[in-house]
């Protein structure tokens, strides 16, 4: 007999929607528990009220795998990262960076400085995880250090990471919002510049003004002179200890792959440590599995090193498995379709269209916790309304990348987000402020759409009037 799967109406599809959220939301808040754990927990709730659309347990637990899946490749990343971290801390990488970050950068332009080298170094490798992890950490250290407010430090970071993730032509998200529309790369990356510029502008303006108003009495205290002297004291600083970083920039640069180049960079850090800081080998493949760890007596010193190792990336890599596992199972529940569908029906202005755009890139993104689930959702289902507004396809791909692409650090349970808070040490929540880039840029996306300033048409001169989209 013929089984037969029946398609959720709006209200169940909320009804599971709101279950979801119901479930996650009160064990985080009301009873503090692991993000892990309540993703583990609602996917068991909601399996029943999947299984009654008709789907065996068998069809539901292959769609959730083959899933989690996708969250192999990050998750290598994510485990060479910590490698990397624990291995660059132990070679005198990062101490050597933040040693001379401290002496070299005034206090005032901190802020701004971190936004344009975190911008650099994304713009030439494409990838935000990349800059968060070397960059990143080496500015974290430096605020620390001068005793900038961890908060505005990681926004600056996140800023400048994600400036070069949304607009470099190396970057996988850039790659890929572009061919979910069936445009070329640069096509994207040129229309991307009406919303990026003025709000990447205006975001290194506000860090310039908090900077400048921003005591700095603490920057000559006994605490940074004790943490400068600690550095020179306990690693060979210099050029060498540089090497790993270097290295690993030339192999991103070269767009060689994001695993093996990452893992490298931490070999290369393993070597420097053991030949030029003289750790023995036993010690390093320590560090490289359990971090660095250091007993100084100095509290800033202390949580300033102690980071790094495979181990502390293992629940991060519970929460892309989890996530992914969630994401699977509202795919084949058909929720998330039936949600969309009953949205876009309500369409009926270019304005309406860009909102709607850009909260379903914002709604995608928290539920598949990735851009690419994202984007291809927001994409499938929003350009043929760009076509029935006679909208170029380059409006849909730009409003994607302003909001999900930068969206992807704001969210505590998205990859990027917890990746983000773990290699920074500082809660998603925290930065989420000083985001000022992610939370501009989506501004303008509204007001052009509002306005139709940059809005760009297709020219439908050449083309007979049974050709032009109605539907």
């Amino acid at each position: 007999m013929e089984k037969t799967i029946k398609k959720p109406s709006l209200s169940y599809s909320l009804f599971i929607l709101i279950l979801m959220v119901a479930v996650i939301s009160t064990g985080l808040i009301l009873l503090e528990a692991p993000i892990q754990i309540m993703l583990f927990t609602a996917i068991v709730v909601l399996i029943p009220f999947v299984l009654r659309l008709g789907y065996s347990y068998e069809e539901i637990e292959k769609a959730m795998f083959a899933s989690m899946l996708k969250a192999l490749k990050p998750s290598l990343i994510l485990m060479s990262v910590g490698i990397l971290i624990g291995t660059w801390i132990a070679s005198g990488t990062v101490p050597t960076l933040i040693y001379y970050g401290i002496q070299s950068i005034s206090p005032q332009f901190f802020l701004v400085t971190t936004l344009l080298f975190c911008s650099v170094v994304s713009m030439a490798t494409g990838s935000s995880w990349a800059t968060l992890g070397t960059a990143g950490i080496a500015m974290i250290g430096v605020g620390q250090s001068l005793d900038v407010s961890l908060a505005m430090t990681a926004g600056a970071i996140v800023s400048g990471a994600y400036f070069g993730d949304k607009l470099s032509p190396l970057s996988d998200t850039t790659n890929l919002a572009a061919a979910v529309v069936g445009i070329d790369v640069f096509t994207h990356v040129k229309h991307m510049l009406w919303t990026t510029v003025p709000a990447y502008v205006l975001s290194a303006i506000i860090f310039t003004l908090i900077g400048l108003n921003t005591e700095v009495a603490a920057v000559n205290s006994a605490e940074v002179n004790s943490l400068t002297g600690y550095l020179a004291a306990n690693f060979n600083l210099g050029i060498i200890s540089i090497i790993p970083a270097l290295f690993l920039f030339v192999l991103l640069i070269t767009k060689q792959p994001a695993i093996i180049s990452v893992f490298l960079g931490g070999v290369a850090g393993a070597l420097v440590a053991i030949f030029y800081q003289g750790i023995d080998m036993t010690s390093i493949l320590g560090v490289a599995y359990n971090g660095f760890f250091v007993e100084s007596g100095i509290e800033a010193i202390d949580s300033l090193l102690q980071r790094g190792g495979l181990v502390s990336m293992l629940p991060m890599v519970a929460i892309f498995i989890f996530a992914l596992g969630l994401g699977g199972l509202l795919n084949i529940s058909g929720v998330l379709v039936t949600i969309i569908d009953s949205i876009i029906k309500m369409i009926k202005s270019r304005a309406l269209l860009v909102f709607v755009t850009m909260i379903m890139s914002y709604f995608t993104l928290g539920l598949g916790g990735s851009f690419s689930f994202a984007g291809v959702m927001t994409g499938t289902f929003m350009k043929p309304l760009f076509d029935k507004f006679n909208l170029r396809p380059e409006n849909l791909s730009r409003a994607m990348e302003d909001t999900a692409t930068q969206g992807c650090a704001l969210l505590p349970w998205t990859a990027s987000g917890v990746f983000t808070a773990t290699t920074l040490g500082v809660p998603t929540l925290t930065y989420l402020p000083f985001c000022f880039l992610a939370l501009l840029t989506p501004i303008f996306t509204f007001v052009y759409g509002l306005t139709g300033f940059s809005m760009k048409e297709k020219n439908l001169t050449s083309r007979s009037p049974k050709e032009v989209p109605t539907t």
